[in-house]
């Protein structure tokens, strides 16, 4: 590899903190060595051993360094990057021809940068004129995304900069532990205790976040919407609500107190397994304060009532004036790099850029003539992300893939596994040999974040530059690069710059005026001020709402599969940011009003339900899953890096004690745990620190030990989440 001869400030690759970082190169061209950047906000100079070991994957001894196809025999094989683009296009091509576009899917990832997901829905909707894209991100936060349309009009994981956390009141933090999935967001918590704050954790593990707690309350896995009805009761019946900021700033109340106090806390109790006194104890923390947020993560929202469970706890906000207020709020703790900007700009499928829906025939429009295209000839909305892996090789026949790994991230992975090899072809492009990639009928080895430039949005929504530290290794090409092979191979290279600054440029005029309006964003400005929040307009003027419809194009009609006709010359990046003084960006949201047509958030009235599965004679027992410190979610790059694997070498079954004495577990022996989808063996791990009727298993790893052979794909009614953290299972010694 070559290193540039200077310090780059950067980002880690991982978690969706997106820490900064400097990236020294080492003498002799050898490498990259991390190097502490405390100037930037979010981290102040911390990392996680993640963070620092990220240049490991960047060695050649671990990562795809030339384009492999798989021979008749068979195997893969190396063979020239011409090669390797010619078989993709033509096995994408042919798929077309042979069953109609929707018969070609193409999947991405919430790690992809901004220019990278925007380039890949546009190659989808207009290259291969395929409605059949969607993207990991599905599994992450949809649902809390879903509730925060619903509610506010809007959706960002924090409406609120992570510095604001040290100076609420109160805190509850629902299903996340940020001590092994962000170590260093870990500060924010303590600062807030520091300062006189509360902190509540809500897990059915004694987490290492939950040991710091003021107060944890362990519900039983699927229960957490019980939980968040039974709090609001408390506060109704408290005399704890908000009369003033009800009346004046919400809707729907009357429908959403009624539905809560039909959840009294005896019956809480009985359904969750938290006692009353707990319950009590934690409404009288919270609603002490002037000021209190809830942040929820995949914990509640990995469930089948996801959107409806992380609704509650936005309910209970609401009810107590915790929202539109400094220092107050719900928000979502993001899980992916670029969870937030990925799904922003049109790699899921009902979004266009900036956050539009497809449906709307404003926006629609409006991304047409930036795109040079007639709207009608856009796809609608096609499938889910686990409803599209289900689909491979009945309706969709072939698929492109860019940084996923579903063969060990998707639920009920068997299953896709199977989907997978049944696919007609099969296109992957990745940093390293995942066990996907090792599926496919074509590999293409693609540059990474230190190799290459370009921007995320982290949990806070705030857009980051990446810059490229230094040169590939020979052989290696950047997403942009594909996408524009591939579409030069199907009829129009223009439309596919390989610049990610041109890139940015044109995704800054397909979100003007929509929900996350990113126009008055440059890579300069980031630069400037560490990063800058969205909304942000290029009219300093423009509310953070869409703006007028724009007007169609006119102009001839493009041919399937041929080059967008040229139409009125695009307003140029550099004057929509031409005002006299640009818009500061959005750092808080909804503190005048929320992003609704009216103004005021949406109370939404929820009811408990069960989750999809609940234990029975056969399947007595509950499965969770979730990550550790030291691996990453699938694993595809932190399991390459020797240090994280000492610290973390494999899956494990965790279980609590009355369990293990009664099925006879010892503690490293290995344990069977099966569901109705499958069986997975990995070591036990006795611990009081989880439920006793609860078993949890991390799912970093493939093999027997995958923790994704047991998961339940049943689906959010409204986010089309899986329901990843609650299933019933046996155990018993393998």
């Amino acid at each position: 590899m070559h290193t540039s001869e200077s310090v780059t400030a950067t980002h880690c690759p991982y978690c969706a903190l997106q820490c900064g970082m400097n990236l020294r190169p080492e003498p002799g061209g050898a490498g990259v060595t991390v190097e502490e950047r405390a100037d930037f906000p979010v981290n102040r100079g911390a990392l996680c051993g993640k963070g620092r070991t990220a240049p490991a994957v960047l060695s050649s001894r671990v990562r795809l360094t030339e384009p492999l196809v798989r021979t008749h025999a068979g195997r893969l094989e190396p063979a020239t990057w011409e090669e390797a683009l010619d078989a993709v296009a033509e096995g994408l091509a042919r798929t077309r021809r042979s069953y109609g576009a929707d018969a070609v899917g193409v999947f991405g990832g919430g790690g992809l940068t901004n220019e990278k997901a925007y380039a890949l829905g546009k190659f989808a909707r207009i290259a291969l004129g395929t409605s059949q894209i969607d993207y990991n991100g599905r599994f992450c936060m949809s649902s809390a995304a879903a509730a925060h349309q619903r509610a506010f009009g809007l959706d960002r994981g924090l409406p609120f900069p992570l510095e604001d956390i040290p100076r609420t009141g109160c805190v509850i933090l629902v299903g996340s532990n940020p001590a092994d999935t962000m170590p260093p967001a870990l500060r924010f918590f303590r600062e807030l205790r520091e300062n006189g704050g509360t902190l509540i954790v809500v897990d059915p593990r004694r987490t290492r976040t939950a040991e710091q707690a003021d107060l944890h309350l362990a519900p039983r896995p699927g229960t957490d919407l019980a939980l968040a009805l039974g709090l609001l009761h408390l506060v109704v019946a408290g005399g704890h609500t908000d009369e003033e900021f009800i009346a004046g700033r919400t809707s729907g109340w009357e429908e959403a107190r009624a539905a809560a106090m039909a959840h009294w806390p005896e019956l809480v109790e009985r359904i969750t397994g938290v006692p009353v006194p707990k319950l009590r104890e934690a409404v009288a923390m919270f609603c002490a304060p002037d000021s209190a947020m809830v942040l929820t993560a995949r914990g509640p929202e990995q469930q089948s009532k996801g959107t409806d469970t992380v609704g509650a706890w936005i309910n209970l906000c609401l009810a107590t004036g915790r929202a539109g207020r400094p220092l107050s709020g719900y928000g979502c703790l993001t899980g992916q790099g670029n969870g937030q900007g990925g799904r922003e700009h049109g790699q899921k499928a009902d979004q266009l850029p900036g956050y539009r829906k497809l449906t709307d025939p404003a926006a629609r429009a409006h991304v047409a003539g930036v795109w040079g295209i007639d709207p009608d000839t856009l796809p609608g909305p096609g499938r889910s992300a686990y409803e599209l892996l289900d689909a491979l090789g009945s309706d969709v026949k072939a698929l492109l893939l860019m940084g996923s790994n579903p063969v060990v991230s998707a639920p009920r992975a068997g299953h896709i596994e199977e989907r997978i090899r049944s696919l007609d072809f099969l296109a992957v492009a990745d940093v390293v040999l995942s066990e996907t990639a090792a599926l496919a009928d074509v590999v293409l080895p693609v540059t990474q974040w230190a190799e290459e430039t370009g921007t995320t949005t982290n949990l806070e929504g705030r857009v980051l530059l990446r810059r490229r530290a230094l040169t590939p290794p020979p052989g290696v090409r950047s997403d942009l690069e594909v996408l524009h092979g591939l579409a030069t191979r199907l009829g129009m290279p223009k439309a596919f710059p390989t610049d990610p600054e041109q890139v940015f440029e044109e995704l800054r005029r397909a979100s003007a005026g929509g929900p996350a309006d990113y126009s008055g964003i440059t890579y300069a400005r980031i630069e400037a001020e560490q990063g800058v929040f969205w909304p942000c307009p290029a009219d300093p003027t423009s509310a953070a709402e869409p703006g007028p419809p724009a007007e169609p194009a006119s102009g001839t009609e493009p041919a399937s599969g041929t080059e967008p006709v040229s139409r009125a010359e695009p307003t140029p990046a550099a004057e929509l940011a031409s005002a006299a003084e640009p818009h500061p960006g959005t750092p808080r949201l909804f503190l005048d009003r929320f992003a609704t047509e009216d103004g005021r958030a949406r109370f939404v009235p929820v009811s408990h339900r069960d989750a999809a599965e609940v234990p029975d004679s056969e399947y007595p027992l509950l499965l969770t899953t979730g990550r550790v410190v030291a691996q990453y979610q699938s694993g595809a790059q932190t399991r390459r890096v020797d240090e994280l694997n000492e610290a973390a070498p494999g899956p494990f079954v965790e279980l609590h004690p009355r369990l293990a004495a009664r099925i006879g577990a010892v503690d490293g022996a290995p344990l069977a745990v099966t569901s109705r989808r499958g069986r997975a063996v990995a070591p036990a791990r006795i611990t009081d620190t989880i439920r006793a009727d609860t078993v949890f298993m991390p799912f970093h790893w493939p093999g027997e030990g995958r923790a994704n052979t047991l998961t339940n794909p049943a689906l959010d009614p409204v986010s089309r989440m899986p329901e990843f953290k609650v299933c019933a299972v046996r155990v018993e010694p393998a």
